[in-house]
């Protein structure tokens, strides 16, 4: 944390806010509105939070212009256009990350022909295979295993146990959290009726830069084709994306997410939790897939789609609402038929 914390003031001038208040109320934590204590910054986001406003105790909130003269709630107001934006922007100055110093521990093992960037870290048991070349000011964590020949960006942070198999390139700023599996062979098999071989898998696994993957997750590399994660996509824990996959830029791609081989994702796409897709489709740029969908079908550009199988998202709807509406129907109907008539 901030040695001292900050004053409201200076969370102001940070977030380019309007103060109301003490601008020298101190504060050194963040806290939720009905968990904040005298110490604590807080946020209102919208009216809907004003009742909850009144009985907080923080020492301040960031909060809309339409909550500026509510009159309860903690006096010390910092007045903002977006809250939780500048609530992200006081936690990162109010919390800054640990920064490991640089450095190789002596318990790791690097093959023949590696380089390394300046001012790399790598942790406890990590090995680097040969030919590894690593960027500037790289983390590699403890235990984390980086096969033969992979290159990786300045400032990529690899989580501990993590794996980057050989033929898998991360640019900058990449983060792989405690588990994420890169670039292992794919789930391919020619089954003949006597059992299946496994189809040898030669192409790249590449995330470029501003990726993040979560623990867990597994990215493969592709057979003849690469897999390609774009720009600035971040995937969330126990996500699976198979072999020869190609991800768009700045997409969000929720918790157990599976996407079978040689799709295509668009830039922007929002998968959420628990959506599979089928192999060899495509993802529209800017589409919207809601939780537990199966998508057996391409999905347009901008569309919403839910369901299982997936449709439009008001199709969906209205199919369910039909569904709702049956039950009682069926009750009337069986009023009128007499009871003799029943079952034939």
């Amino acid at each position: 944390m901030t040695a001292g914390g900050l004053t409201a003031q200076a969370v102001a001038d940070l977030v380019g806010g309007r103060l109301l208040g003490d601008g020298g109320v101190r504060i050194e934590s963040v806290r939720p509105l009905d968990r904040a204590g005298p110490e604590a910054l807080t946020f209102a986001i919208s009216s809907r939070y004003a009742g909850n406003l009144g009985s907080s105790r923080a020492a301040a909130v960031l909060i809309p212009e339409e909550l500026a003269g509510a009159s309860c709630g903690p006096r010390t107001r910092i007045i903002v256009r977006d809250p939780y934006e500048a609530l992200v922007s006081v936690i990162r100055t109010l919390f800054p990350d640990d920064q490991p110093s640089a450095g190789i521990d002596p318990t790791v093992r690097i093959g023949g022909g590696t380089l390394l960037g300046t001012d790399v870290s790598i942790g406890a048991y990590a090995v680097l295979g040969k030919g590894v070349r690593l960027g500037n000011r790289c983390l590699i964590a403890h235990h984390a295993s980086i096969g033969d020949g992979v290159v990786l960006g300045d400032d990529v942070i690899v989580g501990p146990g993590a794996v980057c198999y050989s033929g898998s390139r991360l640019g900058n700023r990449v983060v792989l959290k405690a588990g994420a599996v890169i670039g292992g062979p794919g789930f391919g098999y020619l089954s003949d009726g006597r059992g299946h071989t496994r189809i040898p898998h030669i192409g790249s696994c590449i995330l470029e830069d501003d990726v993040e993957v979560g623990s867990n997750t597994c990215i493969d590399r592709g057979s003849i084709d690469d897999t390609v994660v774009g720009c600035g996509t971040k995937l969330d824990n126990l996500v699976q994306v198979g072999h020869n996959v190609r991800i768009g830029q700045r997409c969000l791609i929720m918790a157990g997410v599976g996407i079978a081989g040689s799709t295509r994702v668009g830039n922007d796409a929002i998968l959420a939790g628990h959506v599979g897709v089928t192999d060899h489709l495509v993802i529209g740029d800017r589409a919207r897939i809601a939780a537990k969908s199966a998508i057996f079908g391409d999905v347009p550009a901008g569309a919403s789609f839910s369901g299982h199988p997936a449709r439009p998202h008001r199709q969906f709807l209205r199919a369910q609402a039909a569904m709702y509406r049956l039950a009682p129907i069926v009750d009337e109907l069986e009023e009128l038929v007499p009871e003799r008539t029943r079952g034939g």
